[in-house]
Parts: C-alpha cells; structure tokens; sequence
C-alpha cells in the first residue's frame, strides 16, 4: 500500500532529438528526496497504466517522477518509422537534461521493458544517475524485434506497417539495424550505478530468463526481485504499486541523505539572519533561506550535483545585484535615460604579481570582473559617472574593506536545557 501523501502532476514541454517531446511531471506534497526519470516500454507513452500508476506512487513517496513520451508517440513531436531505440537513448538524455536545468538532475532511472533497456543504454551518459531500475527488461534491445512476428520480413527490404499491441506503426529497415548494433552486454557490465532487476517469473512476452542476463552480466551492487503473478504490462494497480514501493525504499538507500538523530532545524531562521542548511539528495546541496525567499546552492559536477549556484556563484550574483541596484537608483534620481543595466561577473584567483593595483606581492590573490551593460541613450559623461557609482555599491564596499567574522556554534534548546 502507498503512503497517503498528496503528489501533483504537472505536464511539461522540452527539445528531444528530432523535436518537442511531452512529459509528466509527478511532484510529492513536500521537497522531493530524490528525482527519478520514467522511460516507458516500446510504443507505450507515458500514459500507459504501469508508468502513470508507478510514478503516482513513487511521488506519494517523496520521489519526484518525469516520465515523457519518446518521439513519434503520444503528445510528442516526430515520426515514429523515423526513430529507432539510439533516438530513444537520446531523448532519455535530453529529458534528464531538462530535469537538470528546470529542476534537479536525476539521480534514479527507472525502464520499463524496452524502456528498461534504454536507461541501461543511457545511463553512462547522465553522471548524476546513482541507481538504475528496469521492470521486465529485455536482455539485449534486439528482443523488441520479436514483436514484430511474421511482420518482420516485410520490414526487411525496407518499410512496413506493422501491428503491435493492436494499433499500427511503421517501421523501417533502420530500425533493424539499430537494435541490432546496440552493446548492451558492455554496458551492462560496465554500469556504475547501484542496479534492481524487477522481472515477473510469468511474463510472456520477456521472459523471466532476460533478468538472469542482466542480472548475471552487472556488477555489484545488484539487486533482483521478482514480481510473482503480474504480467509484462503490470496492468494490476496492485503489481505496479508494488514495483514503485519497492524500488523506492531501494532507491532510498543511494540517492537520500542519511537520517541523525541530532536535534532538527526549522526552516526560518532568525530575524535579519541568511539560513545555510543541508537539503540533500546531494551530498553537498544547500538550501537558502533569506526572510521568505527559498534558493539552492550546490558545487558543480563530479564535486557536488550542480543542483545550484556555488558560493562564488552567489557572492558574484550579490556584487551584480547591488551594483545594478545602486546605479539604477543614481539614474532615475538624475532622470537619465537609463533603459537597463546588465552585470556579467567572474571571479578568478590570480598571482598576486600579476595584479598591478594590488598591495600584496606574492602568493594568490582573488579577482573579480565586472562588466556592465548600459543600454539608453546616454552621453559618454553619463555613462563615465555611472561607472563610477558602480564602485560606490554597498556590497562593493564591503569586499573591498576590512571584514570582521564572527563565528560561534548555536545550541539547540535541547542541548541548552
């Protein structure tokens, strides 16, 4: 049985390889503990039953779920006899791609049959992936090729339409010959990523025998569980349900931060005080709080997750910002035709005797560029002057000048009674 958590479903628009792909985004109540992304089996889409029921439950879960249709099916762009099961990888990477820029990057891929195939395919090539699930996977991508029956040899010469699960798709002789060409074995064995085998003993359309390939052909640390008496589709709610708990309380053990036991921390902080407090998944992902504002900071791959700005990051976002604040509020006291202002900055750390206007003359130091951007029609004495009164900004100061810090543990009420 799921938890009781209320999860939303959210749809979404992003690139894929030959076009708009359109996906689902199933969010849980609270913060998600981990992201996941769904692919599902071959010429399903994401509204098929067990990837709707699968991720629904894992969002009930905490676990954040996109699934999308690949090209060519359902709601997304292109022409199915176009694609092939290397389109398929590829649209898994652009989804993770969109997570990851919209988001937080995926840590958990989930493949449901040919799906299954796919993440294991497209996994090497999502460096925030640390667990990888397929749920009646075949062993080798060429099985799909079964489906086609007697079908298959009017694809051979070139282009057919074929009837798989009732409905009629055309397929080209391309397709053949990708499915055909696919590594599979090699990825397999080279996967780092931690990897569940779900596989029903009783499917019959991939037999159970593609788990033990698999299985057999990972490395450790690997996992089987066998989901008696469902079927390939898992089309009982109560298989399906069964699988996303599972693998949720699976996943949980390489993707979340471990609990403590130590006193917990509310997420307000004190008045006029910034908050920095750990949110994971990542190891070293930050959670911001600034009066009502929430943002999140994070340390770029393979350090951290990149689920953020990093601290430098932050502090030249500060500078730009108050040097933007600063000049605007100068431009509209004189009422010049300041249109808008932009700052790029970049911060280095450079050989001290490479810095001219600096007092120290050996080891590093750090420095920061700043360009600024003012578009409006202003003369050169204008625009002169505005630049000088970007170096007036508060937070410019403060870099420059002499800073004193403090630092002190604060105790929880616990540990001060």
């Amino acid at each position: 049985m799921t938890a009781g958590r209320v999860s939303t479903s959210t749809r979404t628009v992003f690139r894929g390889s030959s076009g708009e792909l359109t996906g689902k985004l199933e969010m849980p109540s609270g913060t998600p503990k981990a992201w996941a992304l769904f692919a599902h089996c071959f010429t399903c889409g994401k509204d098929n039953a067990a990837a709707g029921r699968i991720s629904r439950a894992l969002a009930s879960q905490g676990v954040a779920v996109l699934r999308f249709d690949f090209t060519g099916l359902g709601e997304s762009e292109g022409d199915f006899a176009a694609t092939g099961f290397s389109s398929n990888v590829e649209d898994l990477v652009c989804a993770a791609a969109h997570l990851r820029d919209q988001f937080h990057s995926p840590a958990v891929l989930i493949g449901h049959s040919l799906g299954g195939a796919a993440v294991l395919a497209a996994a090497p090539r999502i460096p925030e992936v640390r667990a990888v699930v397929t749920i009646a996977a075949p062993g080798d991508p060429s099985h799909v090729t079964r489906l086609l029956g007697d079908a298959l040899s009017t694809v051979e010469p070139g282009e057919a339409t074929v009837s798989i699960g009732g409905r009629p798709f055309r397929v080209r002789r391309q397709f053949l010959d990708d499915v055909a060409m696919q590594p599979q074995s090699e990825r397999i064995s080279t996967l780092d990523a931690a990897l569940l085998v779900m596989h029903s003993p009783t499917d019959q359309i991939v037999s159970v025998d593609n788990a033990r390939i698999i299985f057999d052909t990972a490395r450790h640390p690997k996992s089987f569980v066998a989901l008696d008496g469902a079927d390939h589709l898992l089309s009982d709610r109560a298989d399906a349900e069964y699988a996303a708990n599972v693998l949720a309380v699976w996943s949980s053990r390489y993707v979340t931060v471990p609990t403590t036991t130590a006193e917990p921390i509310t997420d307000d902080p004190v008045e006029g005080a910034v908050r920095v407090a750990e949110s994971g998944p990542g190891r070293l992902t930050q959670q911001i709080s600034a009066r009502r504002h929430r943002l999140t900071a994070d340390e770029p791959l393979p350090v951290g997750d990149d689920a953020g700005p990093t601290p430098y990051d932050l502090l030249l976002a500060a500078l730009g910002a108050c040097t933007s604040m600063t000049v605007r509020m100068y431009a509209d006291r004189k009422q010049w035709p300041l249109e808008r202002i932009v700052v790029d900055s970049r911060h280095f750390r450079i050989h001290a005797k490479d810095c001219a206007e600096c007092e120290t003359e050996t080891g590093m130091v750090d420095r920061i560029e700043r360009d600024i951007t003012f578009i409006g029609s202003l003369d050169a004495d204008q625009r002169a002057k505005l630049l000088e009164i970007a170096d007036r900004c508060p937070v410019h100061r403060t870099l420059r000048s002499e800073v004193s810090i403090h630092t002190a543990e604060a105790l929880t009420d616990k540990e001060i009674g």
